[in-house]
């Protein structure tokens, strides 16, 4: 019995024909057609396709839950927020550093009653004027 020989790689005129044609294959198959863009459908403009808050957070989220939380007169621990998001304590510090203080640039204020934590947002001054407040 004799050995099969192993295939050698193809030389001259051949092989230089064979990837030509393995190139105009590949371009044949990657040329996309172009469509025209779909219609962007713009809303009604009837009140009902406003948002109906201003900072952004759909009223079903976490963040409006914790917001929410934040804004009640007593204010709320980070106990209270694990237990409303399912959030691990660090993430919830995270989320008052980083979304409610830089983000959202609330002014959260934090003091520590009985030996627990608690935290609020302040609330607005808008309609206090500068002579009020400096009394």
């Amino acid at each position: 019995m004799t050995k099969a020989k192993a295939k050698q790689p193809a030389t001259g005129h051949s092989a230089s024909k064979l990837a030509a044609t393995r190139s105009v294959k590949a371009n044949r198959v990657g040329i996309k057609t172009k469509r025209p863009a779909a219609s962007k459908v713009l809303p009604a403009a009837d009140s009902s396709a406003l948002p109906t808050k201003a900072s952004g957070a759909r009223a079903d989220s976490k963040q409006a839950r914790v917001l929410a939380l934040l804004r009640s007169t007593n204010g709320c621990t980070i106990e209270a927020i694990v237990k409303a998001t399912g959030w691990q304590p660090h993430s919830v510090r995270g989320f008052l550093t980083g979304i409610v203080r830089k983000k959202l640039k609330l002014d959260l204020e934090s003091e520590r009653v009985d030996e627990v934590r608690r935290y609020r947002i302040k609330p607005s001054t808008k309609g206090i004027s500068k002579s009020a407040k400096a009394a």
